[in-house]
Parts: structure tokens; sequence; C-alpha cells
């Protein structure tokens, strides 16, 4: 069995997170974070180094949240090799926003999924920021009887081993259920 140190350790799935902020001006911007998941019923974190994404909330108190996938993988990765503090990200990438309805921030349009978050708390020392989803936008090409099916939505996890993206798979098991029989015995 190989050995690994702890700074190599793989951690997964890490999600593909897209984070949609306006400046003091109103100009959209947009960053790829991968350190985030949900950690409360309405509520998402993220561990985030300093960015103008994070100016940007501290100053509106508000961001959004799109799932990178499969067919927007390029402008994703751009949002991450690119710093908007030089850059008009979303203009060189060619997307088209709009004001979320319920929050002071932009929805990405090319993306499918959108939380709309108000920043519930954010900590400069650590980076952390703990975010109350107060909506989701999602289009209807990626939901089935009302829900976002995943399958349709084709969301991509970055992994650290090979610096890559990879796409979550196929179903293999129901929640819920599948574990019953042991529970049963």
């Amino acid at each position: 069995m190989a050995e690994f140190d702890s700074k190599h350790a793989v951690i997964c799935p890490e999600g593909v997170f897209i984070i949609g902020t306006y400046d003091e001006n109103g100009v959209p911007n947009a960053m790829n974070a991968a350190w985030g998941q949900q950690s409360d019923y309405e509520e998402i974190t993220f561990f985030l180094g300093k960015h103008k994404t994070t100016e940007n909330l501290k100053k509106t108190g508000a961001f959004t949240v799109a799932y990178a996938t499969v067919g927007t993988l390029e402008i994703s990765d751009y949002f991450g090799v690119e710093t908007g503090a030089h850059v008009n990200k979303i203009e060189k990438a060619g997307c088209h926003v709009h004001k979320a309805p319920h929050v002071n921030a932009p929805i990405i349009e090319e993306y499918p999924v959108s939380l709309e978050c108000r920043v519930k708390s954010f900590d400069d020392s650590t980076g952390i920021l703990t975010g109350t989803i107060v909506a989701m936008q999602a289009d209807d090409s990626v939901l089935t009887d009302g829900k976002v099916d995943l399958g349709k939505l084709r969301p991509i996890m970055y992994d650290a081993s090979f610096l890559a993206y990879r796409t979550i798979g196929p179903v293999v098991g129901q929640a819920f259920h599948d574990g019953m029989e042991i529970k049963n015995r």
C-alpha cells in the first residue's frame, strides 16, 4: 500500500462551484471555487482565499452559486485561471447575466442551476464564507418531475490527484433504502 503525506490527501468529491458577485459599481464577477459544501438546511459554506469575489460579497452581502457542468467546463475553468481584479471575466468569456430576483448578485445565464445566497458570515482570517440559500433557479432542461436531475445537469467535480475535471456518474443505489436489508436482519 502506498503512503502519501497529508498535503496530498485526496478528498472527494470536490464540487466545482461558480460564485457570482457584483462589485460596488454593479459590474458582475465570477470565480471558480472547489472547497464548498452544504453545511445545513438552506446553507452553503466555502473556504476561500482573498479574491475580488470576497471583497465584493463583503460590500453587497450577497452572492450566487452555479454548478459547473460538462457544458460549461471551458468557461468554468476560465473563471478559475483568471483574476477578476484585472479583467472583466464575464465579458471576456462572453457570458450573459441578469440580476437575481432575491439577492443583489448576478445569475450567469449559461449555467442551468443557480443558488441565490445572502452572506450569513464571512471570516477574513479563515476565509470561511457561509451563505443562506434564499432561492434556487433551474432551467427546465435539467428538471425531471420538477426536481433537478443530476443526470441531465451533468455537474463536474474537481480531481485534485490529476488536476482534472470528472463527471458525476450514473445512479448506483437508492438512499434510505439499500441499507434497510442489513438494518432489518
